[in-house]
């Protein structure tokens, strides 16, 4: 007997999405040859760790001796080229894990040099208030050097602004609401060596938030002293269902530590309440998890800019991150957009996103995230401020299929918005006919 099969994509965004995911896999192989070396320092980092079924227990009440939380900060030390980690499930996002970070290691009249520009808005009210508590408050002096023209690190400017009590230098490797550029490891390491020979003795911090397991290295392993994540992001592969990291020298940890839990207790307590095989597991899986939601993002790059949409980055541009910006024009094609991706998500489908005044933003914000761990942005989800220039951030995906029927989704509610006339279709058609041609429209012959 002979089995029909059912053709997977019906509409006409869905072919067009099905022809572009053929013509990139000469890009998808180049992401999928990372994945594998990076899946082999993941397994050696777990073989050296020694993990053991009995590891995977967890523990309750103050969580003394509990040896998966050890193996497993031993694991991310090993992975991050650190002496040190502390990777808890009570570090609730990266916001608080980079609060954690600031506020272990500065003290009053230190100085904070902000080196690619402001940080997310969420850490600027960690900052500079108005919300009580801030760094501001603890007499902490924060600048902000911007990045160059070109969105690289200003490293003179940095250095010119170094004083003696100048105690941290934060870079944030995302590119953010703000639209900047991202910044590559070759870039971070090149930033790293002049500022270690310009200003000795302070600390170098990465916001590492998306970049995980995107390129081959690590922050602190091409310089920095520091990182610090969210296991709601790439680490923890879509199956940790909360978390944190810092990695860095184990002074420092230690340090942080103390402000995770208390001073004089720190790496000491910190029970994992039954999360400890999620995490793992989770960290186990992320160079596959992140490699899917990787070449999701090129996909979505192409295909949006096929449509006559502005993106960044390009999809055949190097990427670090997992962030991809889909300039949208106006507010009703962003809500269209969010909406798509909303109603092709597994959990609250039936949800409508609306933007809304969130805790640590100044203008309203439309989310779009039907995922397993509310807030997880390695699962596929959408969101952005709603202000000029009217752009969505499209993150996660935790396999290239489920990206795809979400964005052809989206690019359906845009349609029956009104947002891609015809004209559009046709160049889209035309530029899979292109001839290869690196750094335009056509197929590079390396990624």
């Amino acid at each position: 007997m002979t089995l029909q099969v059912k053709t997977e994509f019906a509409t006409d965004a869905g072919r067009l999405i099905e022809a572009a995911i053929d013509w990139l896999e000469p890009v998808f192989r180049e992401i999928r040859a990372r994945e594998r070396i990076n899946q082999r320092r993941v397994l050696k980092a777990f073989q050296l760790a020694g993990v053991a079924e009995t590891d995977l227990a967890g523990s309750t009440g103050y969580g003394y001796g509990d040896p998966g939380r050890e193996k497993l900060e031993q694991i991310y030390a090993t992975l991050f080229g650190t002496e040190a980690a502390l990777v808890r499930p009570q570090i609730a996002s990266g916001t608080h894990a980079l609060t954690a970070l600031l506020f272990g290691l500065l003290r009053p009249g230190d100085h904070l040099i902000l080196g690619a520009g402001l940080p997310y808005e969420t850490l600027q009210r960690v900052i500079w208030g108005p919300a009580a508590g801030n760094l501001s408050e603890y007499g902490v002096d924060a600048q902000v050097v911007p990045p160059k023209e070109d969105g690289r690190i200003d490293v003179e400017a940095i250095l010119a602004r170094v004083t003696p009590n100048t105690r941290m230098i934060m870079i944030q490797r995302s590119r953010g609401y703000e639209g900047g550029a991202s910044h590559t490891i070759e870039e971070l390491a090149q930033a790293a060596r002049r500022l270690k020979a310009g200003a000795p003795g302070v600390l170098l911090a990465v916001d590492n938030c998306y970049g995980e397991f995107v390129e081959l290295y690590e922050p602190t392993q091409v310089g920095f002293d520091l990182a610090a994540g969210s296991l709601t992001k790439n680490p923890g592969g879509g199956l940790a269902p909360s978390g944190g990291y810092i990695v860095g020298p184990a002074e420092a940890v230690e340090q942080v530590a103390a402000r995770v839990t208390a001073p004089g207790i720190g790496l000491a307590v910190g029970p994992t309440l039954g999360l400890i095989r999620s995490m793992m597991q989770g960290l186990f899986v992320a160079p596959h998890v992140v490699s899917q939601a990787l070449q999701g993002s090129v996909l979505v790059s192409w295909v949006m800019e096929a449509l006559g949409f502005p993106v960044r980055p390009r999809w055949h541009e190097p990427r670090t991150e997992l962030v991809q910006q889909v300039v949208l024009g106006d507010p009703e094609a962003v809500v269209a957009f969010c909406r798509g991706i909303q109603a092709a998500s597994p959990v609250d489908s039936r949800a409508h996103p609306v933007a809304a005044q969130l805790p640590g933003y100044r203008d309203p914000v439309i989310m779009a995230a039907g995922t397993f761990v509310l807030g997880s942005s390695i699962e596929m989800s959408a969101d952005g401020p709603m202000r000029p220039p009217y752009a969505v951030y499209v993150q996660g995906g935790l396999s290239l299929g489920h990206v795809a029927l979400a964005l052809e989704r989206a690019i359906q509610e845009l349609l029956q918005l009104g947002r891609i006339p015809d004209d559009r279709w046709r160049a889209a058609w035309a530029r899979l006919e292109a001839p290869a041609d690196v750094g335009s429209s056509g197929r590079p012959e390396s990624f």
